[in-house]
């Protein structure tokens, strides 16, 4: 009796301990833009006259499954402790919200990352505003809220090995998934 008394308390001490308290809300995560949605909106589509800007179509291939629109990249990268969307990503974010908007059905993943340097709290929390980013970017675009999720991964699932700076810009990414 004692022996499973002593073994159940071990075991809930271990669950205890096993318990972080830091809030991921509470993250301090700095961000660099001069908004505070850490989105612009103006460029996005068209430019400030309304013309359009030079974004290529998107190609829909129905018949893969899995697949978002093909020939479109799937990444979007992130400057050092930043969740904000750079102008460069803004054609690829584009083209996934024609894919989803023509593919209501659709629903896509945003899986946010980043790299090794930092806690694993503060980074769970910093990929997670990352994909919240893409995920209000997609949103002002017109894509659907049902239709996105958003998760972070922090620095648990790096693209690249290495602490070359080229090795940890890879890795400081949201990537898109269907």
């Amino acid at each position: 009796m004692t022996n499973k008394f002593l073994a159940s308390l071990l075991f809930v001490a271990l669950l205890a301990g096993c318990a972080s308290g830091v809030k991921l809300d509470d993250v301090p995560v700095e961000d660099k833009s001069a908004t505070s949605s850490g989105v612009s909106t103006q460029g996005i589509g068209n430019d400030q006259n309304g013309a359009q800007t030079g974004v290529s179509g998107v190609v829909v291939d129905k018949s893969v499954s899995g697949i978002g629109p093909v020939g479109v990249a799937h990444v979007v990268y992130f400057d050092y402790d930043s969740f904000v969307v750079r102008a460069e990503a803004r054609p690829v974010i584009e083209n996934h919200a024609r894919f989803l908007q023509a593919n209501k059905q659709r629903k896509a993943n945003l899986e946010g990352h980043t790299d090794e340097r930092g806690g694993r709290e503060y980074n769970l929390a910093l990929g997670q505003k990352r994909a919240e980013s893409v995920r209000q970017a997609l949103s002002l675009l017109g894509v659907s809220d049902s239709q996105l999720e958003a998760v972070s991964y922090g620095k648990e699932k790096p693209a690249a090995q290495g602490s070359a700076e080229a090795d940890l810009a890879k890795n400081r990414r949201v990537e898109i998934r269907y």
